[in-house]
């Protein structure tokens, strides 16, 4: 098949897809029914079935990818419209924001560590929370592998818009700010396309979390990094 072809097909199975994952979660409310999941795994099994290798695929996903910036750019939307709610809670955000990027760092490589995973596999895990263009770039500074890491980005993205929510439910987290302020800074752009589901407030701050986690990640890790290791 043309490879044009291969990838206007893609293009528009991803969305007819997502669209489809997007009505079953309005029909069926479930964690395990979050668009990102449900999407993610019906283009798995499609793709498997018709034998067509990630390389093949990997057009359309740079086409689809490229859509992001708009969609971050969209963001400014919501944020600027709840801009004083922001302001007003701006100090305990921020450190709101610190301490859950360095639990972020500290957890996931203690964890590795604990289980006797090897030292890239450590490094890798520590970007695990910020966003892909961020991870890949900062990873290589404390001698992760940056494939892994995109890897270990989208996992970790995904595991948070499903179970995010539902956690923060559960601990009896109800505010929009804390919500948003929780799912933004551990689950970047992922995260943050459920948080905007649940609303404007959340969203706003969901993706306020997801830059500047991702700015602090970037400044903090070369530093925190080995002193974890000692």
């Amino acid at each position: 098949m043309n490879s044009l072809i291969l990838t206007l097909i893609s293009i528009v199975l991803t969305i007819t897809v997502y669209f489809g994952a997007t009505a079953l979660s309005r029909r069926v409310v479930s964690p395990f029914t979050t668009p990102i999941l449900t999407a993610t795994i019906v283009m798995i099994v499609i793709l498997s079935s018709f034998d067509i290798s990630y390389e093949q695929y990997s057009s359309a996903k740079e086409w689809i990818t490229s859509l992001l910036g708009p969609a971050t750019v969209a963001l400014a939307v919501p944020l600027y419209k709840n801009r004083e709610i922001i302001m007003e809670k701006l100090m305990p955000a921020v450190f709101g924001l610190v301490i859950g990027t360095l639990s972020t760092i500290l957890s996931a490589v203690w964890i590795s560590k604990t289980l006797g995973l090897s030292d890239t596999i450590q490094a890798t895990s520590a970007v695990k929370a910020v966003t892909t263009p961020v991870a890949i770039e900062a990873v290589v500074l404390i001698g992760g592998d940056p494939a892994l890491a995109a890897a270990f980005v989208i996992t970790s993205g995904i595991f948070g818009a499903v179970f995010g929510p539902a956690l923060l439910t559960v601990t009896n987290i109800s505010d929009p700010f804390s919500r948003g302020l929780g799912i933004g800074t551990v689950s970047h752009g992922i995260g943050t396309s459920q948080a905007v589901a649940e609303g404007p407030v959340t969203g706003a701050v969901s993706s306020v979390a997801m830059g500047a986690s991702a700015i602090i990640t970037s400044i903090i890790l070369p530093w925190v990094y080995p002193l974890i290791q000692l």
